[in-house]
């Protein structure tokens, strides 16, 4: 049986593949179970310190698989309770939750289809790198839906402003790769066989970082999202680096820089 998702370690980043492309890489019960025990299991990983999070095919994720929703439903002798409802509901926004809250950097290239919860997935990775194929949207609203779902309603009013977050969430029209570079939702906008070689350099720059830095960073940035002001900001900045200034790693990497080469980082 083919694995629903593809998980390929080496030196450190962790390549996580979306493995349905017959089906868009839909959100299926197997597929999202996969991504709930992944990145759950990360918070106290060492060895991943970088994931690159991909869809096989020619799309990223079409969102969830309706048609197997549906089926699912039409076999149940009556409709789900509140209860159940919620529960299925909470599993798929689970997903972004454990993104947000490991330390590891999410790199998530798109291509094609970034539709509903790949929609999510997406912004919910800390870089995003799209191909000129890509389209977005919150399809929710399009499906008898609120348009808010799955965390796209915080990350959208963050990261593009209150103003295209309302048109994206209220209307579920598509934002194409040009326009996404226009507002900052995504970063670079590549040829579609260039995804892979325009996250090296990303990738590349986050593992010189020291371990303990980079997992600091993301943990900082994301409580600097939420904050309630400058001082809350550089009280935790100020903790993290007098973490980071004791640690072996800020000795190599000040050694490494003054010996203009790259650090070595031992693990721990």
């Amino acid at each position: 049986m083919t694995q629903p998702l593809l998980i390929d370690h080496n030196d450190g980043v962790d390549t996580v593949t979306l493995n349905r492309p017959d089906a868009l890489n839909a959100l299926d019960p197997a597929l999202i179970d996969a991504l709930n025990v992944y990145f759950s299991g990360l918070y106290r990983n060492r060895d991943t310190r970088v994931v690159v999070l991909k869809g096989a095919g020619k799309n990223f994720c079409a969102g969830l698989d309706l048609k197997n929703a549906m089926a699912r439903r039409a076999g149940q002798q009556e409709p789900p309770g509140v209860t159940e409802s919620l529960d299925s509901q909470r599993r798929i926004a689970d997903i972004v939750m454990a993104m947000r809250k490991c330390p590891q950097p999410i790199v998530a290239l798109v291509q094609g289809a970034a539709a509903g919860g790949g929609f999510a997935l997406a912004l919910a990775a800390d870089i995003r790198i799209a191909t000129t194929s890509a389209r977005m949207n919150c399809a929710f609203i399009k499906l008898g839906l609120g348009g808010c779902d799955i965390g796209s309603s915080y990350f959208l009013t963050r990261l593009v402003g209150v103003s295209i977050a309302s048109e994206l969430i209220l209307t579920g029209r598509f934002i194409h790769a040009d326009r996404a570079l226009t507002v900052g939702l995504v970063s670079e906008v590549v040829a579609e066989d260039g995804l892979d070689a325009a996250a090296a350099p990303y990738v590349e720059a986050m593992m010189l970082a020291s371990p303990v830095g980079l997992r600091l960073s993301k943990e900082c940035l994301n409580m600097a999202v939420d904050a309630g002001s400058i001082e809350q900001v550089i009280a935790m900045e100020d903790r993290n680096q007098v973490l980071c200034s004791r640690s072996e790693e800020f000795s190599e990497g000040i050694r490494a820089f003054m010996e203009k080469r790259k650090p070595v980082y031992v693990k721990r």
